[in-house]
């Protein structure tokens, strides 16, 4: 029954939505907007074809390997900073600054420093999607219980110990609402990253299709981009609700009691 429900409030909106687009494509054809069904043969024809292997792995694999490449500094990273006060005054100024810098600005910059190859736009990815992680395991880390600190500290548990089982444990919440954070912005900066100086990958194939005017084409390819989104976002929270088992445990007996 929960299983039905479930699915009921996942798909009772795009179902929904679905309908009225085809009602309201009923009785008339207009050049920007495909119906449903031509859409969906659109889709199939342009994506289960050569370009599966072409363009489409090619660019989830970057797209994961810039994740990756953020996940593993920004957590690095942002466990050293938040755990010393010193540094985190003195960085953190620094780090507001280039949060607040939009990576596309940055594109042509690393056009020329790196060239037009695939370095760069894993670059642009990792850059964009660091700071959400970053900045939220740095709060984490901060935010850890002092009780819990001192009581480690007083037991004599090393520096080591207290890194892998109180700091990163209490700050797994906070790291994961910013790679949560940063998946949207990792699909956004792939996309951005293949429109310049790209012959391959779902963001030059996309301008590629509007500027040739094939419009159904065009929407099957942001419809690609729309269910990787959604894909990455269900996967994402089944691997978080693992990873937290005790962090959801624990609010639910809160919200018993």
């Amino acid at each position: 029954m929960k299983l039905l429900k479930d699915a009921a409030y996942t798909l009772g909106l795009p179902v929904l939505l679905i309908l009225l687009w085809w009602i309201g494509t009923l009785g008339g054809s207009n050049f920007y907007v495909p119906t449903p069904a031509q859409l969906a043969q659109t889709f199939v024809d342009t994506w289960f074809s050569p370009r599966l292997w072409e363009d489409i792995l090619p660019s989830l694999g970057r797209l994961f390997a810039g994740l990756a490449a953020a996940i593993v500094f920004g957590v690095g990273i942002g466990v050293f900073i938040g755990s010393f006060r010193t540094v985190r005054r003195v960085l953190e100024p620094l780090l507001e600054f280039f949060r607040a810098v939009p990576p596309p600005v940055l594109v042509p910059l690393f056009m020329l420093i790196f060239g037009l190859n695939d370095q760069m736009r894993v670059f642009v990815i990792a850059f964009g999607s660091v700071w959400p992680i970053l900045l939220n395991t740095i709060e984490g880390v901060r935010g850890t219980d002092e009780v819990m600190r001192d009581t480690a500290s007083s037991y004599r548990i090393t520096r080591v110990q207290r890194l892998a089982y109180l700091i990163v444990p209490a700050a797994g919440p906070k790291i994961l609402t910013g790679v949560r954070q940063s998946l949207s912005i990792a699909l956004i900066l792939m996309v951005i990253s293949e429109m310049f100086g790209s012959s391959s990958g779902l963001g030059f194939l996309i301008s590629y299709f509007q500027r040739s005017f094939a419009i159904p084409e065009m929407w099957s390819g942001i419809l690609l981009l729309g269910l990787i989104g959604f894909a990455l976002s269900v996967v994402f929270r089944l691997i978080e609700r693992r990873i937290l088992r005790w962090y959801h445990g624990l609010r639910e007996v809160q919200r018993e009691g």
